[in-house]
Formats: C-alpha cells, sequence, structure tokens
C-alpha cells in the first residue's frame, strides 16, 4: 500500500520536511516514488507548505492514504478542502 507523509530533511533545530509518496513498509527515509511537496514549520504564514495539489489527488485517487500528521497539517493550511472536492 502507498502512504503519503512527510520524510525530515534539513539541519537539526531547523525542521524540513518533504512531502512524499512512498511504499507504507519503507522506513521514514528510504527513497521515494514521488516527491510531492514541502513543509517548513518554521516559516510564517502561507508559505509553510508548498504542495502539488494535483498530484496529491492523483494519489488518493489510486488508493494511496495520507498520514494523520500530513492530514491535519493539510486542513490547517486549507489543501485539504481543495483534494477533497
Amino acid at each position: 500500500m502507498v502512504r503519503i507523509r512527510m520524510q525530515k530533511v534539513g539541519r537539526p533545530h531547523v525542521p524540513h520536511f518533504r512531502v512524499v509518496a512512498i511504499h507504507g513498509t519503507r522506513a521514514r527515509d528510504a527513497a521515494s516514488l514521488e516527491v510531492l511537496g514541502h513543509y517548513h514549520p518554521m516559516e510564517p504564514g502561507d508559505k509553510k507548505i508548498d504542495i502539488n495539489a494535483e498530484r496529491l489527488k492523483y494519489w488518493i485517487g489510486k488508493g494511496a492514504l495520507p498520514s494523520d500528521t500530513l492530514r491535519t497539517v493539510l486542513k490547517k493550511a486549507g489543501v485539504w478542502a481543495q483534494i477533497a472536492a
């Protein structure tokens, strides 16, 4: 099963995440199928998340499940409403 989740990159104390489509049994930092966007939790305002909504919708349409944490981030950013519609 394919999961959509965050993959941690960046320096210590400066979190940065890639939003990736990856096989569900793979480790967090394993090779991903596709990079769908980026999440910067330290950035102010609407610069926190940069995501390709079209590709995200494609993967969800193929049966990929987003992680609970990613779903929460997408809802706060207002992206989840675009995907679910």
